[in-house]
C-alpha cells in the first residue's frame, strides 16, 4: 500500500484530524507561519517536522473562552493548543502530568518515508492527549506536506545545500518578506 493510500485510510479517534497548515496560514496570515513550499520540497527521511492534531468534537475549555490565553499562539484563543518545543529523541523531556481537555496538540514527528507530497513519520513526543486521539509516541502518522507546520532547525543547512539556484533565490525572497 502506498503512503498516499495509508494517509487516506488513516483515522484518529474522537474526530481528531491533522491540521492543514496552509489553510491555517491563509486564515491567520502572519500570526500563523509555516515553511515555504521550497523548504517542504527538501524534507526527507530522518528530518523532524512539526504537525498538529485537533478535533472539532471538543469545545473550548470552560474557563472564560473569550479571554483564554494560549501560550503556543502567544495570544488569546478560543481553543488553546498544547505544544512540544523539541522532538523527544533530541531533548529528553520528563513526563509531565497534564490533564486531557480535548485541546489541539502540536508535536514533532521524524520522517521515515516520502512519496511525492505524502509522508510517513514516527511520532517523536509523548502526547498529552493520546487518550483521546490514540496517537502514540513511536507510532506511525501519515500526512501531506500541507500539514507541515515547521521543519526542525537542525535540518536547515542540509536543506539549503540540496537546493538549486532558483530555489535558493525563492527562499531568500521569502525570508526577506518575513522580516517586514
Amino acid at each position: 500500500m502506498t503512503i498516499q493510500q495509508q494517509f487516506r485510510d488513516q483515522r484518529f479517534a474522537n474526530g481528531y484530524e491533522l491540521v492543514d497548515g496552509v489553510a491555517m496560514h491563509a486564515e491567520n496570515g502572519d500570526q500563523f507561519q509555516i515553511p515555504h513550499d521550497v523548504l517542504k520540497r527538501h524534507v526527507r527521511a530522518g528530518y523532524f517536522v512539526e504537525l498538529r492534531i485537533d478535533s472539532p468534537r471538543f469545545s473550548v475549555h470552560e474557563e472564560s473562552a473569550e479571554k483564554c490565553y494560549c501560550a503556543t499562539c502567544s495570544g488569546e484563543a478560543s481553543k488553546p493548543i498544547l505544544s512540544h518545543s523539541e522532538p523527544a529523541s533530541l531533548v529528553p523531556i520528563p513526563r509531565q502530568n497534564v490533564p486531557s481537555r480535548g485541546w489541539g496538540e502540536d508535536f514533532w514527528a521524524q520522517v521515515t518515508g516520502r512519496e511525492g507530497p505524502f509522508f510517513k513519520a514516527a511520532v517523536d513526543n509523548l502526547l498529552y492527549e493520546s487518550r483521546l486521539h490514540e496517537l502514540q509516541q513511536g507510532g506511525a502518522v501519515y500526512f501531506h506536506e500541507d500539514h507541515i507546520l515547521a521543519v526542525h532547525n537542525s535540518h536547515r543547512q542540509n536543506m539549503v545545500q540540496g537546493m538549486d539556484t532558483a530555489e535558493i533565490k525563492m527562499l531568500a525572497q521569502w525570508l526577506g518578506s518575513q522580516r517586514r
